[in-house]
């Protein structure tokens, strides 16, 4: 069984290739290389370099190589830079996820795994997300990566009604650390851990958003899960659906507990042994105090688990981090 990874060419998206391969799949990347790089997509992997958005294009690339299941992770993903880029944001995510459907139907491609976003829930009221919490998302990323998931939803109901069944779920959650491999990086210019590192390659002071939040040491609490705990989760969800087990149509990756921004700063600093004192500025707006998921569900079906400790997050990060 063949399938493509869409975004394949991405920081995420090639750590679930490499560990697809790990577990005998074959794959197929689908990326348009505006934010993935040739170099992470392994020897001997075919690249079709197309943009998930050209449905045509899509149904040739599934149908050349006889897809039979997709991991869908191509999106446009800064929730910040949404707000400015909203028309782009629901192109690459809604409309590209509509494509990919319709490609799909057309090849008789059963089984997706979304790589979706905890974005999808906003600032909940409860600062452990459950799968039955609430969606509210304030970004267009949030909102376009919701209504991919009801596209899809609504996609499996017309195709059972048609006797021809789409298995699928939709992997949410928040930040995305570390490496499980030295050649491939984050190269996020918004993400905290790229920030952070990048600032101490540079020999800058590093920087917290507000230090008097009502959490144990003032800093907003987040769950940062490793890429390759992630990446696993990814294929865990695809061998389930190749064996005819059932899944849910949403799972939650999460630590249940999360860590704050100073400890993950001091856990930076500690890394690339240097020897400074974080600037503390003043709160970002609509930063809520503490969002964490709970990863019961996915522990129970998908075997979830964090394998990884923070320092092993940023020391895999600091590996992979480009010095020039």
């Amino acid at each position: 069984m063949t399938w493509l990874i869409t975004g394949g060419a991405g920081y995420i998206g090639s750590h679930v290739v490499r560990a697809m391969l790990a577990a005998d799949v074959k794959v197929v990347v689908l990326d348009n290389l505006s934010s993935g790089f040739e170099a992470f997509v392994p020897e001997g992997v075919p690249l079709a370099r197309v943009d998930v958005t050209d449905a045509s294009a899509v149904c040739a690339v599934m149908a050349e190589h006889g897809i039979e299941g997709v991991v869908h992770l191509a999106a446009y993903k800064y929730a910040g830079e949404s707000v400015k880029k909203p028309l782009h944001t629901w192109k690459q995510n809604l409309v590209g996820t509509l494509s990919l459907l319709q490609a799909m139907e057309a090849n008789g491609v059963d089984k997706l795994v979304l790589s979706s976003t905890a974005a999808v829930y906003g600032t909940p009221d409860e600062a452990v997300v459950t799968e039955a919490t609430p969606t509210g998302p304030e970004s267009p990323y949030g909102s376009s990566k919701l209504a991919a998931e009801w596209a899809i939803r609504e996609q499996a109901h017309a195709l059972s009604l048609a006797g021809t069944p789409l298995t699928y779920t939709a992997l949410r959650y928040f930040n995305v650390v570390g490496s499980g491999f030295n050649d491939i990086y984050d190269a996020s210019p918004h993400n905290l851990f790229p920030l952070v590192l990048g600032a101490l390659a540079r020999g800058e002071v590093p920087r917290i958003n507000g230090d008097d939040y009502p959490t144990e040491d003032g800093t907003c609490v987040r769950d940062y899960v490793h890429v390759s705990d992630l990446a696993d989760a990814h294929v865990a969800a695809a061998k389930r659906m190749m064996a005819g087990e059932p899944v849910e149509t949403v799972y939650n990756l999460g630590s249940g507990s999360g860590t704050s921004v100073r400890e993950i700063v001091e856990a930076c600093i500690k890394a690339t042994e240097t020897d400074v004192e974080p600037l503390v500025q003043a709160r970002r707006p609509g930063d809520p105090a503490r969002i964490v998921a709970s990863g019961e569900l996915a522990a129970r079906d998908l075997g979830w688990a964090m394998t990884h400790t923070v320092e092993d997050m940023v020391r895999s990060a600091w590996a992979a981090q480009p010095r020039a």
